[in-house]
């Protein structure tokens, strides 16, 4: 029975020395902590400017057919611009493709180019331009992940010229009319 005891000890004296032998794992270079730190902050981006794209309604219209589909449309459909135009008193507008527009600039250029855009309606450009910095950097990640696609957009039309179907028609109502003026005071 005490060699039983002996035996358990051996082996374990055994691994001990055999482990020492292993080479020790070398520290992690300084160069990778920020190239995992650069991935991780990509991807967060790169989600990031997914989810606005959903909620903020950029698919809406800049992605065919989105509602009709229910949102249900391949990512490699996103963003490609729309052939139908928003007609009203300002002419006709369309959907941009934006994958082509994002291939167009460097980051830098799109950073400064949505902070400050304004177009005709119904682009709600007020609320692109509401978005923080980082915000509209993950939607030029997103976008430009998703490459270069489909064709432009028609161009705008001005005022007064009939689109080509489809189109979207939007009546203004009339203006209200001008306030009666006021009785003149009674002399006397």
């Amino acid at each position: 029975m005490p060699r039983l005891r002996t035996l358990p000890t051996l082996a374990g004296i055994t691994c001990l020395a055999l482990s020492a032998c292993t080479a020790p794992t070398p520290p992690a270079t300084a160069s990778a902590a920020p190239a995992i730190a650069s991935i991780d902050r990509n991807a967060e981006l790169l989600a990031r400017g997914d989810y606005l794209v959903r909620i903020a309604g950029c698919n809406d219209c800049h992605t065919p057919a989105y509602g009709e589909r229910g949102g249900n449309v391949p990512k490699d459909e996103w963003l490609v611009g729309s052939p139908v135009g928003f007609s009203g008193p300002w002419g006709t507008t369309y959907a941009a493709n934006l994958r082509l527009k994002a291939a167009e600039m460097d980051e830098a250029a799109w950073l400064e180019y949505t902070g400050e855009l304004h177009t005709r309606p119904i682009m709600p450009d007020f609320a692109l331009r509401a978005m923080t910095e980082d915000d509209r950097r993950a939607l030029y990640r997103l976008i430009r992940s998703l490459g270069p696609g489909g064709t432009k957009a028609p161009d705008y039309l001005p005022p007064g010229q009939t689109p080509p179907p489809p189109y979207l028609q939007m009546v203004l109502p009339p203006a209200p009319a001008a306030a009666a003026a006021p009785p003149a005071p009674a002399a006397g």
